[in-house]
């Protein structure tokens, strides 16, 4: 039986015990025969590969390509998948700039096909950065199979880093939030919004995050996440709503008078 992530518990005590035993755990879970496969294949026959088209012809690299930016789930929409790596990111106009989810653009970014004259997958150390990012997500989805939550802290906590170092501005960064589901998820969950909350336009959103991050955080801005305490501050926060920390809940007139204050600005 091949090995699965083992997660005693939930929320904190269970994340604690991740947090404890994860470079033994991913150690363990990067032997697992289909995963040296598929890592392996890809790292073997990437360097061939010079147009989206031969990539998404190829399912076994497909599948490495798609897995490694959490987007597995479009294996099967390899017309849309190709559409998007042709346009580049270069073009403000492109499908993958056009696109709410910034996984995609992420994608498109570090294959290179529709924006350099030589695609990224032509690059000796390509494959191997590619399969380290596979490992990692095929680990965070086998964790989610059983704790939802964990997944999504193990993803932030993962993701938080290069966030908080980018030389964006704070509003470009949180629109970055906003484009990660993931992420968005927890955050939206840590800062007890609801569900309608991305039913506003992105200016409200917005305005309403920085706010509630600064009152109930006291994060001024995204990039204090480079701190690891605001950082544990803000997934603690996340798993002990996800678990149903009512004690840190907000009302429902708090939301709403959130809310009713971002649409008057």
């Amino acid at each position: 039986m091949s090995f699965q992530p083992v997660i005693p518990q939930t929320g904190l005590a269970g994340w604690r015990f991740l947090e404890r035993t994860i470079e033994r755990q991913t150690g363990v879970f990067d032997t697992k025969p289909e995963l040296i496969r598929d890592t392996a294949y890809f790292e073997a026959n990437i360097g061939k590969i010079s147009s989206p088209e031969q990539l998404v012809a190829d399912r076994r690299l497909l599948r490495v390509a798609l897995g490694a930016f959490g987007l597995q789930d479009d294996i099967n929409n390899r017309f849309f998948i190709r559409k998007v790596l042709e346009g580049g990111v270069l073009n403000e106009t492109s499908l993958a700039n056009r696109l709410g989810d910034e996984r995609y653009r992420e994608l498109t970014r570090a294959f290179g096909f529709g924006d350099l004259a030589i695609p990224s997958s032509k690059l000796s150390d390509f494959g191997p950065k590619i399969t380290e990012r596979f490992r990692r997500q095929q680990f965070e989805l086998a964790v989610g199979e059983q704790n939802e939550a964990l997944r999504l802290a193990l993803n932030a906590a993962r993701e938080l880093p290069s966030l908080a170092a980018s030389p964006d501005s704070d509003k470009t960064k949180w629109f970055r939030v906003m484009g990660r589901p993931p992420l968005r998820t927890l955050f939206e969950t840590a800062l007890g919004l609801p569900k309608s909350f991305g039913t506003l336009d992105l200016d409200r959103q917005l305005s309403v995050f920085q706010d509630r991050a600064r009152s109930q955080l006291g994060l001024s801005g995204l990039s204090e996440l480079g701190d690891q305490k605001m950082q544990d501050k803000l997934i603690q926060r996340f798993l002990l709503r996800a678990d149903g920390g009512n004690a840190f809940s907000n009302s429902s007139a708090s939301v709403a008078l959130d809310l009713l204050m971002a649409k008057r600005r």
